[in-house]
């Protein structure tokens, strides 16, 4: 029976990690995007028929469910929402997608690399040392790397494409440094998107700002994160 017991207990310690890892690689499929002009932040050009909405995910609850905790990062999660509802394509291609603050600092949209440097801890390479009873030896749990989580996070969460086809919706999340900001980082703050353009032409349109609405109060937003699923 011990050896039974100690042999369960093996077994459990390596078939365990494998199976939340295999669980955590399976993709995540965030929300349908509604119409743009849904959400409480949007900025609608009627001219040109098309309106973009920024929504944020400044709340455990707001947030996408993604494998990385982004939010406790210090990254504000924020999606982008593109209703065209012209008869001709839009292309993202060249947008710039800006956060600027009530205190006017300026903050580009974090690249994976960003991400990474962030997020990126040594024991991910170690690996997570697992003591066995004598005379098995400790078994090391080797983590997938981060960056390929975020790579996941962004292949799941991210624009599908940078063309919005005429009449349709299309959204992506990005991530906001504003760990240095001044809380609450959204009160005042706008996103403002240039260089979105015509497909066919490549014409700019004017550029969309967006006053930024925090979705819960900042004392909530505060002390809820996303948790890693």
């Amino acid at each position: 029976m011990p050896c039974r017991t100690r042999f369960n207990a093996t077994a459990l310690a390596l078939i365990l990690p494998l199976t939340l890892a295999a669980r955590a690689d399976k993709p995540r499929k965030p929300r349908p995007p509604l119409p743009a002009a849904q959400y409480a932040s949007h900025d609608t050009h009627a001219n040109e028929h098309v309106t973009i909405a920024a929504d944020p995910g400044d709340s455990k609850d707001t947030a996408p469910h993604t494998r990385l905790d982004y939010l406790s990062h210090g990254f504000m999660p924020i999606r982008i929402i593109v209703t065209n509802d012209s008869s001709q394509p839009l292309s993202l291609d060249d947008a710039r997608i800006l956060f600027i603050s009530s205190q006017d600092v300026t903050e580009n949209a974090a690249t994976g690399d960003d991400l990474q440097r962030r997020l990126f801890e040594m024991k991910s390479v170690r690996g997570t040392r697992i003591p066995m009873p004598a005379p098995i030896p400790a078994i090391t749990i080797h983590h997938p790397p981060v960056d390929k989580k975020i790579l996941a996070d962004d292949t799941d969460f991210g624009f599908k494409t940078t063309t919005i086809a005429p009449h349709t919706t299309a959204a992506g999340w990005l991530y906001y440094d504003v760990r240095d900001l001044d809380e609450p980082v959204l009160k005042g703050a706008t996103l403002e998107l240039r260089k979105v353009r015509w497909a066919a032409t490549n014409k700019s349109l004017d550029s969309f700002e967006i006053q930024l609405i925090p979705t819960v109060p900042a004392t909530s937003a505060a002390s809820g994160t996303t948790t890693e699923h």
